[in-house]
């Protein structure tokens, strides 16, 4: 059974400081603790031998009647931009039933010891390697998230998972009470446990004061910047993290857009945009001239560190339009 809280009282104080920065928004449609249980492998895979960073595969799938590509992407667990980054030729509300859509499950692991939490902030993605299993292999899960928007940004550090609650009641605090009165949306000191919580079913409470890991209620959030700081998973996929992740996991929040690593005796390199606002627009996806040359010189470099060189025209191609897919740049 998942962990609990130690004693009601140290639960309320913890609650209340998490809600400091919860990751909102406000009261919503109700709460979903999980339409039918996540595939396993849609999200966890062995790690790969050596020092190879790439795992998962990305694949063709078919749209079904009445789809949007958000249905898609919680279907197969990616997030918003993910599905979107992927696929950016496909209308989002009517990608039109049998359409063929880009599925992005793979990814090249954030460059950071491999224990503990790992969220990659730009990549919109959490990372959790469990300790060995019985076969001795080191596994990874992967999950999309909803991070903070662009004036409660998600933090970045290390830290740690302190408490874990079931069931949270959420205590708003009195700025985004006063926030929420001016989005005429007034909130209540408290909210219970239950459909309306925007905190979902479970929440990781992080070490890092006011900051936590936790499901919604609003899951077409999760791939997204619109929380205040929190990090939001969708409703199965914290319910499935929730009893793996014991108390003092060590948790790291990277900002990696760019990765890369060697695989198949080929460089890959996966490439994610770093908005300046909380959506992407066109200018958004792309990195300046400077910021370009200064990548391509780092991957140039990779490449010839074993003897190789980049196709020029490939790695442009990737640093010119984020897609977040690994992409091979050598031969």
């Amino acid at each position: 059974m998942p962990d609990t809280p130690p004693d009601a009282d140290r639960r309320r104080i913890l609650q209340a400081l998490a809600g400091l920065f919860f990751a909102g928004p406000f009261l919503a449609r109700g709460a979903d603790r999980g339409s039918g249980a996540r595939r396993q492998h849609l999200y966890e895979w062995t790690l790969p031998p050596g020092d190879s960073a790439l795992v998962g595969r990305a694949h063709v799938s078919q749209v079904r009647e009445g789809e949007t590509l958000y249905d898609v992407a919680r279907r197969f667990d990616v997030g918003y931009w993910d599905i979107i980054l992927a696929n950016p030729d496909v209308d989002f509300w009517l990608p039109g039933s049998g359409r063929p859509v880009v599925i992005p499950r793979r990814f090249i692991l954030p460059d950071t010891p491999r224990e503990g939490i790992v969220v990659n902030v730009p990549e919109l993605r959490l990372y959790f390697y469990p300790p060995a299993g019985d076969d001795g292999h080191q596994r990874v899960i992967t999950h999309p998230i909803g991070i903070g928007r662009q004036d409660w940004s998600t933090p970045l550090g290390t830290t740690s998972v302190s408490e874990k609650i079931v069931d949270p009641a959420w205590y708003p605090p009195a700025s985004i009470r006063a926030e929420a009165r001016a989005e005429g949306e007034p909130l209540p000191g408290v909210v219970p446990p239950g459909p309306d919580n925007p905190l979902g079913a479970y929440a990781l409470i992080l070490a890092l004061p006011g900051y936590m890991i936790h499901g919604t209620n609003r899951p077409e959030g999760v791939g997204m910047r619109v929380s205040h700081g929190c990090i939001r998973l969708y409703p199965e996929d914290i319910a499935a993290l929730f009893p793996q992740v014991p108390r003092g996991t060590p948790v790291r929040l990277v900002q990696q857009p760019v990765k890369h690593t060697w695989a198949r005796g080929r460089l890959w390199v996966e490439v994610h945009p770093l908005p300046m606002t909380d959506d992407y627009t066109a200018n958004d996806l792309r990195f300046s001239a400077d910021e370009r040359r200064r990548l391509e010189e780092r991957v140039t470099a990779t490449a010839l560190a074993r003897g190789q060189l980049p196709d020029r025209d490939r790695l442009a191609a990737v640093l010119e339009r984020p897609s977040g897919i690994p992409t091979p740049v050598t031969d």
